[in-house]
């Protein structure tokens, strides 16, 4: 009788192995990569892996330090709380992550970076019902976990890298992801499922901030190439041609020139001019104040608005503004020849310029107006910058934004990121299209709707109450619940109604339907019961953690900084 069973048993590890095998072959990844269902939602095998990676990256300092791991340590010791599945891959893991790719992977390995940097491809496009009313509204619950947008880069990169058999492989293709970004960045490509030019969003994650940045700065620099370049155009065509003809018949000519009539009555061409301020004009000479192009502030993201804030705490003093000032004024000096401080500040700071008052007939100023009481102060910073200010074109200037300075420090952050933090903000982000995908599909159903928003507010909870690395499994195991919501709906139902009638009167609704759903959809291995050791219990009690089960007991506060619902009943 021994010999069948252990010729079964043996048959299931074959199999077993077989199927690791195939999850583990790049080429297999990739095909799978490429089919995934529009209308389908990360599989939550792909989040629970990320999840296994954060734990695993809490034993590095940086991924840097991840890779080059020996891998010794144990993986039980450190997370004797985990789930079996998580303890098993990351053994398994400990194994794997010694080798790392093979040798026959690399061109594989290629078509997948290739694939993911392709915006022209297909790859991982999902389809989001616009069933949530304004963009705004669909990308809010992002924004509430602080991650980065749907379908966005660094949510298709999440779902590549948690497709990945081990923590080492994903630690690998990162590596590999931030080279391909020096690549793009050298030959001046933008980044795709990227904004070309918009400023750091502050709501999203950190990576998606960083990468936000590095779109920026293309743009950035193409803008000061072409307002270089038409510059220099100016000045060869004012060089060689005759200037009264110009001043005459400028609307001819291949490109404008603009000129402004000193005090003595010379013509000096304007430089670095943006565009005509109407109903102002120049207190001395009469002429039309013209706004200049002026050198764009810095990129700031959260990062280094909390190094901005220590700074300027630590020194008291913002030098920065100065530098900005100086800077405006000398544009605004080149846009506009015979100008005096009070027509830079009733452009820059109107506030701090006060108009006479024609109809009492007090023109004694030969201003027609005076600055504000802080500006007429002996030593103003401002007179004193702008004595000190030339006539200098913005594009003509020293930077006050070096783009390739601030690229390079984000490229080296990205490599020396540590491991928990990559990971834990790949996972948070795939969650986020996981629940914006499934709100409109469930939307039609009111139990399913309900149970639902008792998911979606459960996880807001926990992310923005920063226990988000604390609660892997629980969160692993409610996004499994909306998973199942999706895929099979009538299952969801059916155990919904078969709870309640085995329980009619018991009152806390919420905690007999996770409980139910727990039971049911976290696997065999879930129902497999097991006496925990000695050890597992001393760490469980240490731990503050808790099961997901039991956060809907009497005791359990989960919902008690939970975020107010609007009035729609949609949770923004």
């Amino acid at each position: 009788m021994a010999l069948p069973f252990y010729d079964h048993n043996l048959y299931i590890l074959k199999a077993k192995q077989e199927q690791e095998a195939k999850a583990s072959d790049v080429g297999y990844l990739l095909e799978s990569l490429k089919t995934v269902d529009v209308k389908s939602i990360p599989r939550t095998s792909i989040v629970k892996q990320l999840a296994t990676a954060i734990e695993a990256g809490k034993r590095a300092t940086t991924v840097k330090d991840f890779v080059a791991s020996s891998g010794s340590s144990s993986p039980v010791k450190e997370r004797g709380a985990l789930s079996l599945s998580a303890v098993k891959s990351l053994v398994l893991g400990e194994k794997e992550d010694k080798v790392g790719f093979d040798s026959g992977d690399e061109e594989k390995l290629v078509s997948l970076v290739n694939a993911l940097f392709n915006v022209e491809s297909n790859f991982l496009i999902r389809m989001i019902v616009s069933d949530l009313g304004s963009p705004t509204r669909r990308a809010s619950f992002a924004k509430d976990l602080h991650a980065a947008p749907p379908c966005s880069f660094v949510v298709k990169l999440a779902e590549v890298i948690g497709s990945f058999t081990t923590p080492r492989r994903m630690a690998l293709f990162w590596c590999r992801v931030v080279d391909e970004l020096r690549r793009f960045w050298k030959e001046e490509k933008q980044i795709p499922w990227i904004t070309l030019d918009e400023n750091p969003d502050l709501k999203s994650c950190l990576l998606h901030q960083w990468l936000q940045v590095i779109n920026c700065c293309l743009a950035r620099k193409a803008r000061r190439v072409a307002a270089s370049e038409a510059l220099d155009a100016v000045l060869r065509q004012a060089s060689s041609a005759n200037e009264e003809s110009y001043v005459s018949e400028a609307t001819a000519s291949p490109v404008s020139l603009l000129y402004a009539k000193s005090s003595t009555g010379e013509l000096i061409l304007r430089l670095g001019v943006y565009h005509q301020v109407e109903n102002l004009t120049m207190l001395e000479t009469g002429e039309p104040v013209y706004a200049p192009v002026t050198q764009e502030g810095p990129l700031l993201t959260e990062d280094l608005i909390k190094e901005t804030e220590e700074l300027v705490l630590r020194r008291g003093s913002m030098g920065a503004g100065c530098s900005q000032l100086l800077s405006d004024m000398q544009a605004f000096k080149a846009a506009n020849p015979g100008c005096i401080l009070e027509d830079f500040v009733r452009w820059h700071s109107p506030s701090d310029w006060t108009e006479n008052d024609t109809s009492s007939g007090d023109d004694s100023s030969p201003l027609r107006g005076q600055l504000s009481t802080r500006m007429q102060k002996e030593g103003n910073l401002w007179r004193e910058l702008w004595e000190t200010a030339k006539p200098l074109p913005a594009v003509k200037q020293t930077p006050l934004y070096d783009e390739d300075l601030a690229v390079e420090g984000i490229l080296n952050s990205l490599e020396d990121i540590p491991a928990a933090e990559l990971f834990e903000q790949l996972f948070v982000s795939l969650v986020a299209l996981g629940f914006v995908m499934v709100e409109p599909v469930v939307a039609t159903n009111e139990d399913l709707t309900k149970l639902f928003f008792e998911c979606k507010e459960y996880v807001v909870a926990i992310c923005q109450g920063g226990a988000c690395t604390d609660k892997l499994d629980d969160l692993c195991q409610v996004y499994e619940t909306v998973e199942t919501m999706l895929k099979r709906p009538e299952e969801v139902l059916r155990s919904m109604k078969q709870t309640t009638e085995e329980s009619p009167s018991s009152g806390n609704e919420t905690k007999r339907r996770f409980k139910r759903l727990g039971f049911i959809f976290r696997g065999k291995e879930g129902n497999q019961k097991r006496v925990p050791s000695e050890t597992e219990h001393k760490s469980r009690e240490q731990s503050p953690r808790q099961s997901f089960s039991s956060l809907f007991d009497g005791k359990s506060s989960l919902f008690a900084k939970k975020p107010p619902r609007p009035d729609n009943g949609t949770l923004i």
